[in-house]
């Protein structure tokens, strides 16, 4: 594997959040007020991977973590992906390409609060106007969440589908992975 770049975010910049919410005791005890999150993006194969560590309030009472927050990981993990076809991120209307059209998630064991979770993610299929990507959230070894993403090629201005470009296409068949999905048992 070989690091493609690696980031840390400012809590406060990344959740636009000011200010202590929490009392002292818990502000130091989970650094709220200087949470870095750590993003390393890397190749494996054809799959990026990066390393999120779980937040004190991406859980629920139980110690699990919430099944919202996995939408929220999983977009973070296609960022990679998004910038084959905007290099700066500039979400501008006129110029961003895509818009999603489909997601879904299967849970097949539990995630924690106490341990860092890989999200794998890669290309699943490439047709003429969408792709679909592929993710995987692994914990402790363990295949904790699968999903995928349809991301259609879209023109805003115009209100419309279009092809994607031949030259986008080629850079995605580079993270055209299909995976070989273990057996996870549960009990």
């Amino acid at each position: 594997m070989r690091r493609i770049e690696r980031a840390f975010i400012d809590f406060n910049d990344w959740a636009g959040f000011h200010g202590p919410a929490l009392s002292g005791f818990l502000w130091g005890l989970f650094r709220i007020s200087n949470l870095e999150i750590q993003r390393r993006f890397q190749y494996n194969d054809a799959m990026f991977i990066i390393t999120v560590s779980p937040r004190f309030g991406d859980i629920d009472g139980l110690g699990h973590i919430n099944n919202t927050v996995l939408a929220v990981w999983f977009e973070l993990a296609r960022n990679p992906l998004f910038r084959i076809f905007a290099p700066d991120l500039n979400l501008s209307y006129e110029t961003w390409p895509l818009i999603m059209a489909h997601t879904d998630y299967d849970f097949v064991d539990q995630l924690f609060f106490q341990y860092d979770v890989e999200i794998h993610t890669s290309i699943s299929r490439i047709g003429t106007k969408s792709f679909t990507v592929y993710h995987e959230a692994w914990q402790e070894g363990r295949l904790c969440a699968k999903g995928s993403a349809v991301i259609v090629h879209y023109d805003f201005v115009e209100k419309q589908t279009t092809p994607i470009p031949d030259d986008k296409k080629r850079l995605l068949e580079a993270h055209l992975y299909a995976p070989e999905i273990p057996k996870v048992t549960t009990a």
